[in-house]
Formats: structure tokens, C-alpha cells, sequence
């Protein structure tokens, strides 16, 4: 199962559109959005498949209407993070501005743990660690970047089967305002 992880869109639109279409033709079957979505367009315009999102910090005076959203679009809101699983992975999805919620994910010792927030594409394998403690589990952390404020717009395509991570750029649409 190959899916797609975007991040950090900030409501932008029409550069959403332009990601969701680049990861529609790499064939990913289903879209996760760590965060700082908006706008309930954004939730829209990634409800084309099954679609998973965590709240990021630029979403705490939207959580009602981005639940909403999600409830009446038939997608999956994780709130301020939870953990799914995919092709019998663990995947913890969270936006990373709050200790709290990372740990909260961190606890549950995913596979694989996509989160948002620095706007920069990432991938470390290390070994969590939790309320001070090495947990002993190894994780992958997936950071796919940023639709805004990036020196690269970038969104990542995970094939759950074989492992294999792949940063795409995806091509400016209109000037970061705001």
C-alpha cells in the first residue's frame, strides 16, 4: 500500500490541488495530512480518498468546523494526533508543536510517525523516546514538508510494503501572501 503525507498547507488551495493531483498520479491510495490544514477546503480537497489529518497549531480556532468537515465528508480527524494502521503498520500522525500530543503518539510505539509543524522534509529512523526514556522501539519519523513558507514545496510518498520513502516537489501555484 503506497500513500501520501502532506503537511503545513495553511489553507492554500489551490497548492493543495496541485499536490493532491502530483500524488493521485503516483498512485497512492490513501492521503495523511499532518497538519495546519486552514480551512475546511483543504479537507475537500484531500477527501478525493481515504483521508486522515491531525490538527496542527494554526488549527486551534478551526478544530469544530475541520471536525465538521471531516464528519460530513467521511474522513477521519485524528484531533491533535492519534495513531492508524495501514498494511499491518502502526502509523502515529501528529503535527509536533505540543509535547504532550507527541508523546501521547510516541506511547503507542508506531511504525512509522508522520508529523508536520518545521515547514522542512525529514526522515530519521531512531529509537523513541518517551517521558525521558528510551522506549527501545525503532521508529521511522517522516516530516514530508511544507505547501507554505518553504524553500522547496515538497509532499512524501510511503509504499507501507517495501519501505520506500520518496520526497516530490510540487510546483509553485501563486506567491506565499500572508
Amino acid at each position: 500500500m503506497k500513500i501520501g503525507v502532506l503537511s503545513d498547507t495553511h489553507g492554500r488551495v489551490a497548492q493543495t490541488r496541485a499536490a493532491v493531483e502530483l500524488l493521485l498520479k503516483e498512485q497512492v491510495e490513501v492521503l495523511i495530512h499532518c497538519g495546519d490544514l486552514n480551512t475546511r477546503e483543504i479537507v475537500e480537497t484531500c477527501s478525493v480518498l481515504p483521508f486522515y489529518f491531525a490538527f496542527g497549531n494554526h488549527d486551534s480556532d478551526m478544530t469544530s468546523e475541520l471536525r465538521r468537515a471531516a464528519t460530513e465528508l467521511g474522513v477521519n480527524c485524528l484531533g491533535w494526533g492519534g495513531v492508524i494502521e495501514l498494511a499491518s503498520r502502526r502509523i502515529g500522525i501528529h503535527h509536533g508543536h505540543m509535547r504532550v500530543d507527541r508523546e501521547r503518539v510516541e506511547r503507542a510505539a508506531p511504525d512509522y510517525l508522520l508529523t508536520g509543524h518545521t515547514h522542512e522534509a525529514a526522515d530519521v529512523r531512531d529509537i523513541l523516546q518517551v517521558d525521558g526514556v528510551f522506549g527501545g522501539v525503532p521508529t521511522r519519523r517522516i516530516n514530508p514538508g511544507a505547501l507554505y513558507r518553504a524553500k522547496r514545496y515538497t509532499v512524501a510518498t510511503l509504499d507501507l510494503n517495501s519501505d520506500q520513502l520518496e520526497f516530490l516537489e510540487v510546483v509553485r501555484v501563486g506567491r506565499d501572501i500572508g
